[in-house]
């Protein structure tokens, strides 16, 4: 019975899956293989659910390993999850609220985010923890501070690069910019960020996370007139959510302090 049809012994079998693993990259099926085999026999396994069962396991990796990328790229300066968000330390938070952004219907259609309140009131967490949630539910994320990404804009300028760096910015799904209204920019740099809003007016979600109720931002957007076409621009259709004056970072310390001294 020699021939093309001839049985490969166990050994070149999963030699040929090993190397077609590598060719067609699929890393995932290739590290379970031998595990869902003993089980597939173990648990007499159909073909068809042996298959599934690789199959399923090389989508979620892959899925997973996307969002990692995606959540990397995003830039953020340390990993904030919404599931640690403290309710209890912070009451000026809903749950209900946080929760619904959490679903990004807000990044699909969009809109707009505001989180304003104090240091240590969890704006940052929010900001970095919703930003995660949308690079997991498929959709590209950019992390920048105020003033690092107003330094960036003015640089590009100067080198006649304005145009790509807007563009860039305006290309991804949700652009996170945290400590807004900590510096006074001058009328160049407040002028090139709302440029950047203006690129991703209505297509694109914009998340800022700001000290600085709506009232002071003339502090930093000197130009009236131009800072209320950024107020505009960032509440238009969009959530405000106050996270309010009392630090939980704060209370926290002080919590550590009165038990230690207990």
């Amino acid at each position: 019975m020699s021939g093309p049809h001839h049985t490969l012994t166990e050994p070149a079998s999963d030699a040929a899956i090993d190397t077609a693993c590598r060719v067609l990259r699929l890393p995932t099926m290739r590290a379970q293989f031998h595990d869902t085999v003993a089980r597939a026999e173990r648990e007499h396994l159909s073909y068809r659910g042996f298959l599934a069962e690789l199959l399923i396991a090389e989508c979620e990796d892959r899925d997973r390993r996307r969002s990692e990328r995606r959540i990397r790229t995003a830039g953020f300066p340390r990993q904030k999850w919404l599931s640690d968000f403290d309710y209890e330390a912070n009451p000026n938070v809903t749950p209900a609220v946080i929760n619904n952004l959490a679903t990004c219907e807000w990044v699909k259609k969009g809109e707009p985010l505001c989180l304003i309140g104090d240091s240590g009131t969890g704006k940052s967490h929010l900001l970095i923890g919703l930003g995660t949630a949308a690079a997991m539910a498929g959709f590209r994320v950019r992390y920048a501070l105020a003033a690092k990404l107003v330094n960036e804009l003015v640089e590009a300028a100067d080198e006649k690069q304005l145009t790509k760096t807007i563009a860039r910015y305006g290309r991804v799904d949700l652009l996170c910019i945290d400590e807004l209204g900590y510096l006074e920019l001058d009328r160049r740099g407040a002028e090139m960020l709302f440029q950047v809003l203006t690129e991703r007016e209505e297509k694109s979600s914009v998340a800022i996370a700001s000290n600085e109720s709506f009232g002071g931002w003339t502090r930093t957007f000197t130009d009236p007139r131009l800072c209320a076409a950024i107020v505009d621009r960032l509440t238009f259709n969009g959530t405000i959510i106050e996270t309010g004056t009392e630090s939980y970072r704060l209370a926290q310390t002080r919590a550590k302090q009165q038990q230690t001294k207990g």
